[in-house]
């Protein structure tokens, strides 16, 4: 069986030196808030080429303490509006309205599968404040006219980057980046811990302060509180974990990218479409579409190759959000319906890449 993703050959590469990271950790009897935190956020904001990174618990507190630091500093209140492409992981919209905030859905581009920036200012009202674009499955989003929007508007950007590790360093000398950046460092993630994990980014050095306190139970000082905050904090195991893989993100990347221009070069049936690539991306899924999808899954398991289905049900029509449920983005919901993930690591074997075009190749649906 090809596995869609082989978790333990990933970080077999890296065992010598996680023992190793672990093993120091644990001698120096200090597991929070120490120097592997503090080294690993001066490490990714130098591969960000950020001036700020801040260590959290996971990608959603990332998000969410991001907007909760801006309505702290009154940038912005209560029932303003976040707009939000409809076609995201749940997440994305978890951490506006757990803020008190209003997400306002748009539709993506079909054939990007990213918020659709020409529809982005059809939704913009006077109770907006935010942008949330999502670099969905690791293509960025088209960042230089979303900034264009938010700049005539005078909104924040909020980038949720939970699946875009890796091309950034080299973009950002374009400058369209947003005002801040939410990252998920999940095991499956390109950049993965061994557990949850996230990380915050921003050249803002008053929000950087803002949400270091606002995650450390609103404090700056032990016993003293300034906000009505909450525990959430990167551990020192994660980040010596992490302080690890960072160091290879760009060749994985790159090798990731040898896997996708492979499907996107040699997948030729008819009945799959190819997601097209207008940015740089960091291939964190490849997402293909069909209207056989079920039928393609099926068949291609039974050939001994995994898939997954990045996400089966959009969130206006999840019962968490069940006042949107009569809502209507068809855009968004063919998407859901016809979209399969298919195998890519950077320890993705090219011969299984072979195989599995092989297959793509060989399907007519029953």
């Amino acid at each position: 069986m090809i596995p869609f993703l082989d978790l333990k050959t990933i970080n077999a590469e890296y065992r010598n030196e996680m023992i190793e990271a672990l093993t120091k950790v644990i001698d120096s009897g200090w597991y929070v808030q120490g120097e592997e935190v503090k080294e690993f956020e001066r490490e990714f904001a130098s591969y960000c080429d950020f001036k700020h990174c801040i260590g959290v618990a996971n990608g959603l507190d990332a998000l969410g303490l991001i907007l909760r630091a801006w309505k702290q500093l009154d940038y912005i209140k209560e029932d303003d509006e976040v707009i939000v492409p409809a076609n995201t992981y749940i997440a994305s919209i978890l951490a506006i309205t757990e803020n008190g905030l209003k997400p306002v859905l748009v539709e993506p581009d079909p054939k990007t599968y990213n918020i659709n920036p020409k529809l982005i200012e059809q939704a913009i009202t006077k109770k907006t404040k935010v942008i949330l674009p999502v670099h969905l499955y690791g293509q960025f989003a088209d960042m230089t006219s979303i900034m264009d929007i938010a700049n005539l508007h005078n909104l924040l950007v909020l980038e949720d980057s939970a699946q875009a590790h890796g091309r950034r360093s080299n973009l950002n000398e374009h400058n369209v980046w947003g005002h801040a950046s939410g990252f998920s460092f999940y095991p499956g993630k390109n950049l993965g811990a061994l557990g949850d994990a996230g990380a915050i980014i921003t050249n803002d050095s008053l929000l950087a302060k803002t949400i270091r306190i606002l995650a450390n139970y609103g404090s700056s000082k032990k016993y003293v509180n300034l906000y009505k905050g909450v525990n959430s904090r990167l551990d020192e195991i994660q980040a010596a974990i992490l302080r690890i893989k960072l160091k290879k993100l760009e060749k994985d990347t790159e090798y990731r990218s040898v896997i996708a221009n492979h499907y996107l070069n040699n997948i030729k049936n008819p009945l799959i479409t190819l997601p097209e690539i207008r940015t740089s991306s960091s291939w964190h899924l490849f997402v293909v579409l069909t209207e056989y999808r079920d039928n393609l899954s099926d068949y291609l398991e039974k050939n001994g190759i995994q898939t997954l289905i990045h996400y089966p049900i959009p969130p206006h029509k999840q019962s968490a959000y069940s006042e949107w449920s009569s809502q209507s983005y068809p855009v968004t919901e063919r998407l859901h319906n016809q979209m399969l993930s298919l195998p890519i690591s950077g320890v993705q074997k090219i011969e299984d890449t072979k195989k599995i075009v092989h297959f793509l190749n060989s399907f007519i649906p029953e």
